[in-house]
């Protein structure tokens, strides 16, 4: 609370013809002022000058007395002038003003072409529990501004249970426009589906390629034949490379050969060629796999297609697909490298030939040191790999690159003990190693050492006889300052003492 001769001045000078001087006094009656001064702030509302009636909003909103501004706020929030629109609106919010009045006003402004006063709008219905305008709110679904139809969302959300905005919600998914049937679509939930199924159907020849793309990811997980059908017939028609995309990616079904025509269509797109390449691996028919070895070959398509392809065809394994890709770890695109490496890993995971086993060896151990900063999705690759035990122990012992040890350790252990080769692995020096990993100076060797450690107890491998030092090591990691270690290394230690485990 202010002196008396400052309140008086600001009086004085609001009786005044200047217009910045009057506009400094209401401003600072707002904040001296006493509670009876909000009644000659209010008095303001009517005031020719634009100015005047934006600060007193704003020392309405100061003074904190909700009765003087309860009549004239919703006033200054129809104004014609958009900041007084603005500090009304803000002025209402905190003095949390209720009632009809304020509502209608919150309301108006969710189509007031300022982004802010639709930010205060929303702000202000949020607090009061009300939809206000449920076809307005709805529709700012559709807002160019995220923080508008990021509000809007969370408001909808909120109020879910409500039937007239479920009912506009449904509606908009049904018929609206751009993008607030696109979240109109993604806020109604999956047992909604069945009842939108003619309009989503519908939807897939709308003019926009983003409701295109909504309409598809809802349709997602919906495995009828007419919906199967509609979207191949989709996918015959489109123009848009985003939404052959996702159709592409949809559609993908092992053996369909239905789809080979439009994934050729597709391939060489730099931005629906990578899911073209993906769909023709899951079809993998021989006319499909000579389209990925096509495009290998082409180094004029893009890099994520050719990566995708050569993932494509490590997966499809046909008796070529290792020649294929080794060649590729040399490529001067690092995205084809990355697929050649992806595609050799499949070909690993479902089985190497006895004369695939030392090449895709040898070349993969010497990418990790090679390229140290690709050497976890190497390391990947390696995963069930025996034959490169040998090389990953030297590796785990003498590589200087924290990157490299980090990614070995883990291929000491086999995922179970199913697999080819089980037999050479649950050396006592390996878990040795695991334990001396928990002792590097890089956090990721560490994780990944005590990652490790939990893998080899629950295959079943024995410890090392210092069992005592390995646990009064792991006490101490539990405080280690990375949070991801300290769960690993807990991790470690309830296996540890579990009476139940092999150990």
């Amino acid at each position: 609370m202010g002196s008396e001769h400052q309140i008086a001045f600001f009086q004085r000078e609001l009786a005044g013809r200047n217009t910045q001087r009057r506009v400094a006094a209401a401003k600072g009656l707002g904040k001296v002022g006493r509670r009876e001064h909000a009644w000659v702030l209010a008095e303001l509302a009517g005031d020719p000058v634009p100015q005047v009636r934006e600060a007193a909003a704003i020392g309405l909103g100061r003074l904190g007395v909700p009765e003087a501004g309860q009549k004239v706020l919703p006033l200054l929030m129809g104004d014609m002038d958009p900041w007084v629109r603005r500090r009304a609106s803000l002025a209402a919010i905190h003095l949390e003003l209720h009632g009809d009045g304020i509502v209608r006003a919150f309301a108006e402004l969710l189509n007031d072409p300022e982004y802010h006063v639709r930010i205060n709008a929303l702000v202000g219905l949020t607090a009061l529990g009300v939809p206000g305008d449920v076809p307005a709110l709805v529709g700012l679904l559709g807002d160019p501004d995220g923080a508008v139809w990021g509000r809007a969302r969370s408001l909808i959300y909120d109020l879910r249970d409500d039937p007239a905005v479920k009912a506009e919600v449904t509606r908009t998914a049904r018929h609206g426009d751009g993008a607030a049937r696109i979240e109109a679509l993604t806020l109604l939930p999956r047992r909604c589906t069945e009842r939108l199924l003619d309009s989503l159907l519908a939807g897939l020849r709308d003019p926009s390629p983003d409701v295109r793309i909504g309409v598809a990811r809802r349709l997602s997980g919906v495995e009828t034949p007419q919906t199967r059908d509609a979207l191949a017939a989709a996918l015959d028609a489109e123009q848009s490379a985003a939404v052959a995309a996702r159709l592409l990616g949809m559609l993908e079904q092992p053996g369909d050969q239905r789809l080979i025509g439009p994934a050729r269509r597709w391939l060489r797109d730099p931005v629906a060629g990578p899911a073209a390449a993906h769909t023709l691996g899951e079809v993998d028919t021989g006319t499909a796999v000579e389209h990925l070895r096509g495009v290998i070959a082409d180094t004029a398509v893009p890099g994520p297609t050719r990566a995708a392809a050569a993932k494509a065809i490590g997966e499809c394994g046909r008796w070529d697909a290792v020649w294929l890709l080794l060649p590729l770890l040399d490529d001067p695109d690092t995205d084809v490298q990355a697929g050649a490496v992806d595609g050799l890993g499949a070909a690993v995971y479902n089985g190497l030939r006895l004369w695939e086993r030392w090449p895709v060896t040898r070349v993969l151990v010497a990418r990790l040191t090679a390229e140290p900063s690709t050497a976890w999705r190497t390391g990947y690759a390696l995963i069930g790999l025996p034959d490169a035990l040998p090389a990953l122990r030297r590796l785990a012992d003498s590589a200087e690159e924290g990157e490299v040890r980090a990614a070995v350790l883990p291929l000491l252990v086999p995922e179970d003990l199913d697999g080819p080769g089980h037999g050479n692995y649950g050396a006592e020096e390996d878990v040795r190693r695991l334990v001396r990993g928990l002792d590097d100076p890089q956090e990721p060797v560490r994780y990944s050492a005590a990652h490790a450690l939990k893998q080899w107890l629950e295959v079943g491998f024995a410890l090392p006889p210092d069992r005592d030092a390995l646990h009064e090591r792991l006490t101490a990691l539990a405080s280690d300052p990375s949070p991801r270690l300290r769960q690993a290394v807990a991790a470690v230690l309830q296996a540890l003492a579990d009476p139940g485990g092999p150990n």
